[in-house]
């Protein structure tokens, strides 16, 4: 296992989340051997961007170093936001309340469902919000009443990357802007949306790097924690 990762085993404890492992650019064996270092700890597996080829590979390595009987569950490939978990995520936790993830089109789905995976792995309920980019903005207006029960938004948006900034300018809550590298030439894969929401003139509105729904899902991770009291990881401990 030295040779191949230095797994981050006190994250938990210490940010109350539990350790991401980037899976584009390691081999099924990179991802066999960190998975099985983390269930040995007792720690739930979160591979990001793994493809469904790469996905059965890891699954079938597993299968033959764990066997078959059933006594430790299979690890699951969520084929929409591209990651790999193992054991299941657990039951969300109600005293984070809910995050609202929405996206301006199906286009950036697969950035908004690895956010939602990323903040069930740490106990945290969301609700997708599909298609409602401002080219349709009656679409967004229309459930704005019910996007003020959640605690953090979670905007993910292509082409000029309008949709966070509307939404920070209307609702009170944090808004965490994912631009998405969806849309024609000059959107340059993400980054026309990337500079309009860093120049938003809605202040107090967050953005994290292009595609990146999993490190917006741990800002409002953050966000929810410190408003609960605390980590997860405290709150069992009761301190």
């Amino acid at each position: 296992m030295s040779e191949l990762a230095r797994l981050d085993l006190g994250r938990r404890q210490r940010l109350g989340m539990v350790e991401a492992v980037w899976g584009e650019h390691k081999s099924a064996d990179q991802i066999t051997a960190v998975m099985l270092g983390l269930q040995r700890a007792g720690e739930l597996a979160l591979v990001t961007r793994v493809s469904a080829e790469k996905a059965a590979a890891v699954e079938r390595q597993l299968v033959d170093q764990i066997g078959t009987d059933g006594a430790v569950p299979a690890p699951e490939h969520h084929p929409l936001a591209r990651c790999l978990t193992w054991p299941s995520p657990p039951p969300a936790d109600p005293a984070f309340g809910r995050v609202a993830v929405l996206s301006g089109g199906s286009s950036d789905l697969a950035v908004a469902a690895e956010a939602r995976l990323a903040l069930a792995c740490h106990g945290v309920a969301s609700d997708l919000v599909l298609d409602v980019g401002v080219a349709g903005l009656h679409r967004l207006l229309g459930e704005l009443e019910g996007l003020r029960r959640a605690r953090v938004l979670i905007a993910c948006a292509g082409m000029e990357g309008a949709l966070p900034t509307v939404l920070a300018g209307l609702l009170p809550q944090p808004v965490i802007g994912v631009p998405v590298a969806v849309g024609y030439g000059v959107s340059a894969g993400g980054r026309a949306a990337l500079m309009g929401m860093l120049a938003s003139c809605a202040p107090g509105l967050t953005v994290v790097n292009i595609d990146n729904g999993y490190g917006a899902a741990m800002a409002a991770l953050r966000i929810l924690q410190l408003a609960s009291g605390g980590t997860s990881a405290a709150r069992e401990q009761g301190t």
